[in-house]
């Protein structure tokens, strides 16, 4: 079986309304087990003084473990633990903002995000909010950010996302769900450290690997494809499939799964995702679900678009002994699923990648309510 059969797009066909994009990767990334500690010399250079604090934010799971104690504080810095069992909301990140201006008169020396997807969305969000004027709600979109945040590290504890490496922070807005994409999002730092991954509960590592797993199915099926991301698609589709139908150890499994994150996200960068990410928006934005067992949600029901990817998908939870909620949508209102529906399909360059530039020929509100419903 061989999800990457489809993928071979002629030219003519391949849509061309991007052009050619310039976008900024993360200029500095450590990788390698126990490099979390090489956080302090890393920070060091970049205090501009004793006022300027360096703010962590930490996933509220790590508040009694070992690692805080790693954590190098020095001067006024400041650690604010912060719950992941939610989506980032615009609204949190506005409330982090207000509490590091109203706590410090200089503007910090820099935002250190330790968590996954959560954590790391919060960290570049509010390091752009910092430098920038309003909510954070209003720059949910492409290219809106005027001014680059302070300087922000990204020190993923569990892989699949691809949050470390994107140009975007995903957040609940007052009106939709929609990252802040631009050139000054992606961190300035990375630390890939697959020690911090241990003890990772198994629904979540695999709900966590499967967004990572999905970003390859949709940026590989894409009108968007192009050769830089298929390069690092199929290095990371490749890794996923041996974390999650091979016979690794458990480090070894720690190592690949942090590296088929990354590559996964830089697929995506010069790309797109595509269905199973729209609607997965529109479901987390209705219900709240989290992202990663949202696509999982989705995806299982998207056999006319990803054949071969659901199958593989299907072989990869039966192998991992994985079981799905179902009935989620069974009691929606119909004003609920409307605005479901509706979130869904404002998501106009994941259908465009997954479809083409007629997308909306193709797919509707009907077709959506009944792939909703399964759910």
């Amino acid at each position: 079986m061989d999800v990457k059969k489809n993928i071979a797009v002629s030219n003519t066909n391949r849509t061309k309304s991007i052009g050619y994009k310039n976008f900024p990767m993360v200029p500095r990334v450590v990788f390698g087990k126990g490099s979390f500690d090489q956080l302090g010399d890393i920070l060091l250079p970049k205090r501009r003084n004793a006022e300027a604090p360096v703010i962590f934010l930490i996933d509220e799971v790590f508040e009694r473990g070992d690692l805080i104690a790693r954590v190098p504080l020095m001067f006024n810095d400041k650690i604010i633990f912060v719950s992941a069992e939610e989506e980032p909301k615009t609204q949190q990140v506005d409330a982090l903002v207000d509490l590091i201006r109203e706590e410090y008169s200089e503007l910090p020396s820099g935002i250190v995000g330790i968590g996954g997807g959560t954590l790391l969305d919060l960290s570049k969000a509010v390091a752009l909010m910092l430098t920038n004027k309003g909510s954070a709600h209003q720059y949910q979109g492409w290219d809106l950010i005027e001014k680059p945040g302070v300087y922000h590290v990204g020190i993923p504890t569990i892989s699949g996302t691809g949050a470390e490496v994107s140009r975007t922070a995903v957040l609940l807005g007052p009106n939709r769900k929609l990252g802040i994409n631009s050139d000054f999002t992606p961190f300035d730092q990375v630390i890939l450290d697959p020690d911090l991954t241990k003890g990772v509960p198994k629904d979540q590592w695999f709900y966590t690997g499967m967004d990572c797993f999905i970003h390859c199915v949709e940026s590989l099926n894409g009108t968007y494809l192009n050769a830089f991301s298929q390069s690092y698609g199929e290095k990371a589709f490749d890794l996923c499939k041996e974390v999650f139908l091979g016979d690794l150890t458990e480090e070894e499994s720690r190592d690949k799964l942090m590296m088929a994150s990354w590559h996964g996200g830089m697929s995506i960068a010069y790309s797109q995702v595509g269905v199973a990410h729209a609607l997965s928006y529109g479901l987390s934005y209705v219900l709240g679900v989290k992202h990663g067992i949202g696509n999982c949600l989705v995806f299982r029901h998207l056999e006319e678009y990803y054949p071969a990817g659901v199958e593989m998908f299907n072989s990869m939870m039966n192998k991992h002994r994985i079981s799905l909620p179902t009935g989620l949508c069974k009691s929606l209102s119909e004003t609920e699923m409307d605005t479901m529906i509706s979130v869904s399909l404002s998501m106009k360059p994941l259908w465009e990648n997954a479809l083409g530039k007629d997308w909306n020929s193709k797919v509707g509100p009907e077709h959506l309510r009944r792939i909703f419903q399964q759910i």
